[in-house]
């Protein structure tokens, strides 16, 4: 596992699908790093990220060869004391992803962070000891009515001040 050195604000987006919202970078401009749980959609969205901030992403199912090529499938990673798991399909607390849901029960991280669904869901799971955050969709491609992120802190190996970012209508 790679640690993170003195990082503590995080902006999280997910399912981009090729459009980066302009609007995200006054949104994301006071956070230390930006994790982007896949579907990215078009290298040019990562690119953009990775030169505005220091970029942690996962590849997602619609993400071709270009991107694959560039970021993994799974990152695990600690930030500031947090353990953290983030992966694009892997569920929910009670109904995890049968392709991760063995190694999540064996070796728990204190974050688990998926995208996918494109439904913006943060929930705890006690069984496992865990906080699951999904940002839902930050793109214009999907069923979601409404394009969301979230914002955060992670101090002393706990987040705090969670954020939940509306982009306004999927049109």
């Amino acid at each position: 596992m790679r640690n993170c050195s003195e990082v503590k604000k995080i902006g999280l987006l997910s399912d981009t699908h090729g459009y980066l919202d302009p609007r995200l970078f006054d949104l994301f401009s006071e956070v230390d790093e930006i994790w982007h749980a896949g579907d990215i959609g078009s290298e040019n969205v990562l690119c953009d990220l990775e030169s505005f901030k220091m970029c942690r992403a996962v590849y997602g199912n619609i993400d071709g060869w270009e991107i694959r090529a560039q970021v993994p499938e799974h990152q695990r990673f600690v930030c500031e004391g947090l353990r953290v798991w983030m992966t694009h399909i892997g569920g929910y607390p009670g109904r995890y992803a049968p392709s991760i849901r063995q190694q999540l029960l064996q070796d728990p991280p204190d974050l688990f962070i998926s995208g996918h669904s494109h439904i913006l869901k943060v929930m705890n799971d006690k069984k496992l000891g865990l906080l699951h955050m999904n940002p839902g969709a930050a793109g214009k491609n999907g069923f979601h009515k409404v394009r969301t992120a979230l914002r955060f802190t992670i101090e002393n190996g706990q987040p705090h001040d969670l954020e939940v970012i509306e982009l306004g209508p999927r049109l």
